[in-house]
This record gives structure tokens, sequence and C-alpha cells, in this order.
């Protein structure tokens, strides 16, 4: 073989190696520069792995919230299903001044047990004397609720329970100081290790122990309730049964077109919004536009949510702003078909009511007070946790 040949055979091998450095060459020039990127996406994969690792989901065994007589099941998110650790952290948390900015307002501040957990003010006071814009709805049955707040703003409860923490009208704290201030205290250390089963103290720990607290706060078996649903005919008075009759009549006070009633159960709400002309003020204007302001839907202003009338004789004073002292102010409002306006709700129609319908009326109303669970109150008062 003469020099400077190559054999066919070794000549294909090299031209192989060279193609696959080629390929390998080309390969490196492409990927280059997705290499920042490809470590940066590890990175924060890993970082998200960190921040799991700290979960938000309760340990140990789930605990029934039963539903008391006259009440459907208690829906319970997947994510966040209740156990007693978690239920008396939540208690806690829930009579803990040191949620707002100046140890000063609780939740409990505003949503007060001994008026089914409302507020008997008007409109509820923040830190340093700020007035809140509505008053406080009760919680009472809230568990049930599949929109919060007044206008709906928020779509559940584990989002509901931290806004008001936050809010410079309210509590005024923000939520890394109330996680910081809760840090501090070994006892809180004790109670998230025994609830979510290490002793991190996040804001969504907070948040669901909160929440799943809240879930407790039902209220049934009633007077009504024996009487409907257990058809006890003496469990209201004849003022009462009178009023009941009313209550149902589309043609008289057609109260349960909104203030639901069904075959087994009541939440006496329907959950949805309705423009009762109640937010309109003196210069036929909206004092407050109510959902608008969350769905900028013309066909939203002045619209509110249907309060729960269960404890409703106990929950005054009523309506978003608390403008109707008494029980007898909101049946002469109804009775007139609230302030017209070009947004009214359709449901909301002249009725005939005399005296004795309207005293009637209230009658009933007061039949909805039923019993409070037992573990609601401060957890320092009975001793428990």
């Amino acid at each position: 073989m003469r020099a400077g040949k190559i054999r066919p055979t070794r000549q294909k091998e090299l031209s192989r190696r060279n193609v696959d450095q080629l390929s390998r060459n080309r390969s490196k020039k492409f990927l280059s520069p997705l290499l920042p990127i490809a470590s940066l996406l590890i990175s924060s994969a890993l970082l998200n792995a960190c921040k799991s690792a700290v979960g938000s989901t309760p340990v140990g065994t789930p605990v029934a919230i039963r539903a008391p007589l006259g009440l459907p099941p208690v829906p319970i998110p997947q994510d966040n299903q209740p156990t007693a650790s978690e239920i008396a952290l939540g208690r806690k948390l829930f009579y803990d001044p040191s949620l707002s900015k100046d140890n000063s307002l609780a939740c409990a501040s505003c949503h007060v047990k001994m008026f089914r957990f409302s507020d008997a003010r008007p409109r509820s006071i923040g830190v340093v004397g700020k007035l809140g814009l509505r008053h406080a709805p009760t919680l009472v049955n809230v568990a049930y609720s599949s929109a919060f707040f007044w206008d709906g703003r928020a779509a559940n409860l584990e989002t509901q329970v931290l806004s008001p923490i936050a809010d410079p009208l309210e509590m005024n704290q923000s939520h890394d100081a109330s996680v910081g201030k809760l840090r501090d205290n070994p006892a809180y250390r004790q109670m998230f290790f025994d609830a979510f089963g290490t002793d991190d103290i996040t804001i969504e720990r907070v948040q669901k122990a909160l929440a799943s607290f809240e879930r407790t706060i039902l209220c049934g078996n009633s007077a009504f309730d024996r009487y409907q649903y257990l058809r006890q005919k003496d469990a209201l008075t004849a003022a009462q049964i009178r009023g009941f009759t009313i209550f149902k009549d589309p043609n008289k006070g057609n109260c349960a077109s909104c203030h639901t009633i069904g075959e087994k159960f009541a939440l006496f709400t329907d959950g949805q919004f309705h423009d009762t002309g109640e937010g309109i003020g003196d210069n036929d204007e909206f004092t407050d536009v109510g959902r608008f302001a969350v769905t900028q839907d013309e066909a939203d202003k002045g619209a509110f949510k249907t309060p729960t009338l269960r404890e409703v004789a106990l929950s005054g004073p009523y309506m978003h702003d608390g403008k109707l002292k008494t029980l007898k102010d909101v049946m002469d409002f109804y009775a007139g078909k609230g302030n017209s306006n070009a947004n009214l709700d359709a449901k909301m129609k002249t009725i005939n009511l005399n005296a004795r319908d309207r005293d009637d009326l209230v009658e009933f109303m007061k039949s909805l007070t039923g019993d409070l669970p037992p573990n609601v109150g401060p957890p320092q008062k009975d001793g428990s946790q």
C-alpha cells in the first residue's frame, strides 16, 4: 500500500467520527444558551421542593363536624380535613388579639359569641378607632357558604379568614408580622406541631386552622327545626305558625324566595346577591355598589349577599350597613318594597302586611334561634385548648 493512502474502511470510520464530533459540537452550540435556563428551572424546582416540605395539610385523625337538626352535612375541603388539634389551634387564633397591629383586636372582637358571632354595632371599629365600611355579618353556619363577605369577593373560607387581619380598617397587620408574633410564642409552636406535624408557623397553616374552627360554628336544632323536621307541632307558638305561613306565602311575606327552606334542611339563604334598594342614599344614588365592585357588571350594582336568618333575633342590627336596628324595622322596610332603583331585584314587590302580620313574622324569626356548640367560646374560659 502506497504512503498517503487510507484504506476505505478506515476512511469510513474517520468520516463517522467527524460526523459525530460535528453533531456534538452543533448540539453543544445549540444547548449552551439553554444551560442557564435549565439551571434556573432546576434551582426553582429545588426551592419549591423545600417550600413544600413545610406543608399545610393537617396531620392526625380527621374529626367529623356533625351538623345539628335542620342543617345538611358540612362540606369540607379535601386539603383541609379538620383534626381536633387543628380546630383547637384555630379557636385559639380566633380569640387572639396579637393578630392585630396594636394587639387590641381579635377576630372575636367583631364576631362576638353573645351576638351569635356578629357585631352589635352597625359597623365594626378597627385598630386606632377606624370605622369599617360594612356591618360584620354572623359567622353562624358559614361553613355552607360558597361566596364570602357581603359582596362575595372571597371564594372560600380559607381565603376569607385572612382578609380582616391585613385590612387597614380592621386588624391592620401584615401576614408576615402576624406569623412573626406567633413564632415568638412557644405555646403556639407546640400547637402547630400537634396540628401539622412540625412546629413551623406559616400563614397557610394559620388560615387553614382558622377556617376549620369557623366551620364548627353551627346553629340548628331550633324550635323551627323541631316543628318542621321532627313534626313537633307544639314546638311553635300560634303566632310563630302564623308568621311561618306568611313567610312562605309568595303573595304575603314572600321571604322564602331568597331565605330558602328545603325538605330536609334549611339554610335560610339562597347564597345569591340581590338589590333590595337598601344601598340607596337620600340622593337616590348608591351609597355602596355592593357586588358590582367585584364583578363590574352593571346589573350587580347595589346587590348584596342574602344573609342567613338563623339566629337573626340575636345578631342585629341588620343589612350590610347595619342601618336597620330591629327586626320590626326590617319588616317595615320590606313591606314598603325597599327603595326603588333601576336595579331593584324582581323578587322585591309590594306586600300587604298589617300590624299583626309583621308582629307574627318577628315571632317566627325568634323561632330560628338554636343551640351553639359547646367549644366555640374563648378557650381559657372553659379550660379547653
